[in-house]
């Protein structure tokens, strides 16, 4: 979608109640953004909108690109930039060495680049679970205890805490790239990539992790945001 350079309308200011429903969106899409959510959208800011072709709307604040969709009831997709800010608050998946050339010349992915050794997908756990063992173990003693919550709530927050009526969820990645629930066909998520630090690209799901573990084979996300593409490229001051 996004592989040749863009050009896209002069910005636009959007009334309150688009921003604020823009807002919403973005908290309810991507809850473990929403610790973060008033330093991407600061309240005395204004965010406005680039029409790009291909009937995509690009949404900015600050001369930083923010989230993307295409046709307006589409999903939020997170910009490259915005995922860069904050990595540990979006789905993750992982390709291996081989499949990062073709991710990053706009081709779709496939299956085999996940599935192999260099590659990750979800391996579900319950971290409440797994925290209070831990805690159990060690006592209970109250040091354990904050750095235990500190930890979480760094990694995406505690599974009770809410915010703009939007409930915050324990997961997120182990230190091996595994998310740690599956992920569902039509889910967005961020592409890793072995052996680099950064994200690679984002997109839409067109199967499910479960599915891509069953089946080893065909395609995975089309049409994804990469790096270097031209919405990357793209200048939004």
């Amino acid at each position: 979608m996004f592989k040749k350079d863009l050009h896209g309308s002069p910005k636009q200011k959007l009334k309150s109640s688009i921003q604020r429903s823009i807002r919403q969106s973005i908290l309810t899409t991507y809850p473990l953004l929403t610790p973060h959510i008033d330093e991407i959208l600061p309240k005395k800011s204004s965010l406005e909108l680039i029409k790009l072709p291909e009937r995509v709307s690009l949404y900015v604040i600050d001369g930083r690109p923010v989230v993307y969709q295409q046709d307006n009831n589409g999903v939020l997709l997170p910009h490259l930039r915005l995922v860069h800010r904050f990595p540990h608050c979006f789905p993750t998946v992982r390709i291996d060495r081989g499949a990062i050339r073709f991710v990053l010349s706009g081709a779709t992915l496939m299956a085999p680049g996940l599935t192999s050794k260099g590659g990750r997908l979800p391996i579900p756990v319950d971290r409440d679970a797994q925290a209070a063992a831990a805690g159990g173990a060690s006592g209970d003693s109250k040091d354990k205890k904050e750095k235990e919550e500190a930890a979480v709530k760094e990694e995406g927050g505690e599974d009770d805490e809410e915010e703009d009526g939007v409930k915050v969820p324990n997961e997120g990645a182990d230190e091996d790239g595994h998310w740690s629930r599956e992920l569902e066909k039509g889910e967005p998520v961020v592409v890793m990539a072995e052996g680099k630090k950064e994200a690679c690209a984002v997109g839409l799901l067109v199967m499910g992790t479960k599915e891509i573990k069953e089946k080893g084979k065909g395609p995975v996300m089309e049409e994804a945001h990469f790096l270097g593409d031209g919405l990357w490229r793209l200048s939004v001051e």
